[in-house]
């Protein structure tokens, strides 16, 4: 078990976005949310080819910021986000890519039964030290 992804202890990665910004790339903040239950699905970076790919191919593509590389959603674990809209903040300095899911999942993690997760959001903070699961 990945104890960062399925454990209860709250380790919260306050590093995040000088590692983004320690590659160099130019990117922007994406919030992935779904269409028809309004659920925020995930947090991603789209650099500007990820957007013009994005739009043009009308899946969630993505900038892997681990990677450093492309990253259509769904290319290895089927679970592709089908672009429904493409909305910019008041600033232009995030996007939100509203998707609707072609398969049940969107997180690369698994439920205990071994399903996709629909969200990577699926636990609570309790207190200052710890998780509880909520799907």
């Amino acid at each position: 078990m990945n104890e960062l992804e399925e454990g209860t202890a709250l380790e919260l990665d306050f590093g995040k976005l000088a590692k983004v910004a320690a590659t160099g790339a130019d990117v922007l903040p994406v919030v992935l949310q779904d269409q028809d239950s309004g659920d925020v699905l995930f947090v991603g970076y789209a650099n500007q080819e990820a957007v013009k790919v994005s739009l043009r191919e009308r899946i969630a593509v993505l900038w892997s910021t681990s990677r450093n590389e492309l990253w259509r959603k769904g290319a290895t674990s089927g679970d592709t986000l089908a672009l429904v809209d493409v909305r910019v903040n008041c600033e232009q300095n995030s996007l939100l890519y509203v998707v609707r899911r072609t398969t049940g999942g969107a997180c690369h993690t698994q439920s205990p039964a071994g399903a996709p997760r629909p969200t990577c959001y699926y636990r609570n903070i309790v207190d200052e030290a710890s998780l509880e699961h909520t799907r």
